[in-house]
């Protein structure tokens, strides 16, 4: 009888401990700007893979997360040439045009990139593909995304008035996905850094999302943001996931 009561008392502190847990990942940005790298590219572009292979290299840069965060936008204007990117959406090619309007890119084309909100042009040169990136020595404050059960949060420990559009996205890398048609037909293509999932809020220093569900290819997330009329990342946050919210 003994043996059963330290047993039950046993299971007991083990489940109060296991509750007394954080039920979330929080992910902590550096109070100096956080480098953003984004790629706008196509399934459908035969000069996009170039491009995905730069960027899959950062998976082994350790500043990764830390210092740089990277994402693949997945545009869907080159859909009509016989091959619909299926992590193509619209509101990726409006992110590129709003770039392109607000005075920060020439126009808009794929493979494209953004370094900091502005055009990096250096990956088409082969003596500056592999170049460090600019590194602004601003600090705009630190930003905090929290990944709980219900809900994801952003706050902000900087100038609330600096920036009102949060943006989240769930991140996929090391996806393989083999064309069928197209410019890139019979190619098997690897994609990292892909936005999967994206949501937008607008608010001041602290933005709440309902918990969307993470795709099954999902291995980080990634936050940021930014003022209204330019999509520069004004501070940006990032990780991979150790247990994932469906």
């Amino acid at each position: 009888m003994y043996r059963a009561l330290s047993c039950l008392l046993a299971g007991l502190v083990t489940a109060q401990a296991a509750l007394a847990e954080p039920l979330a990942d929080v992910f902590v940005s550096k109070a100096t700007r956080v480098t953003v790298v984004e790629l706008f590219t196509s399934e459908g572009c035969s000069s996009c893979p170039p491009a995905e292979r730069w960027l899959g290299r950062l998976k082994d840069d350790p500043h990764l997360w830390q210092d740089l965060v990277p994402l693949a936008f997945h545009v869907d204007y080159w859909d009509y040439l016989g091959w619909r990117d299926e992590f193509a959406d619209a509101r990726f090619s409006e992110r590129q045009r709003k770039y392109e309007r607000a005075g920060n890119i020439a126009s808009v084309y794929t493979p494209g990139i953004v370094v900091n909100g502005g055009e990096w042009r250096s990956f088409f040169n082969p003596l500056t593909r592999n170049a460090a990136f600019p590194v602004d020595p601003g600090e705009p404050g630190i930003l905090v995304l929290t990944v709980g059960a219900e809900e994801l949060t952003i706050d902000f420990k900087g100038d609330p008035e600096a920036a009102t559009v949060a943006n989240v996205a769930w991140i996929g890398t090391g996806i393989k996905r083999r064309i069928a048609r197209g410019e890139n037909a019979g190619k098997l293509l690897t994609h990292d850094f892909v936005v999967l999932a994206h949501r937008q809020a607008t608010g001041k220093g602290h933005w709440r999302f309902a918990n969307f569900p993470a795709p099954p290819e999902t291995t980080a997330i990634a936050a940021w943001i930014s003022a209204p009329a330019d999509p520069t990342p004004i501070q940006a946050v990032g990780g991979r996931l150790a247990a994932l919210p469906r």
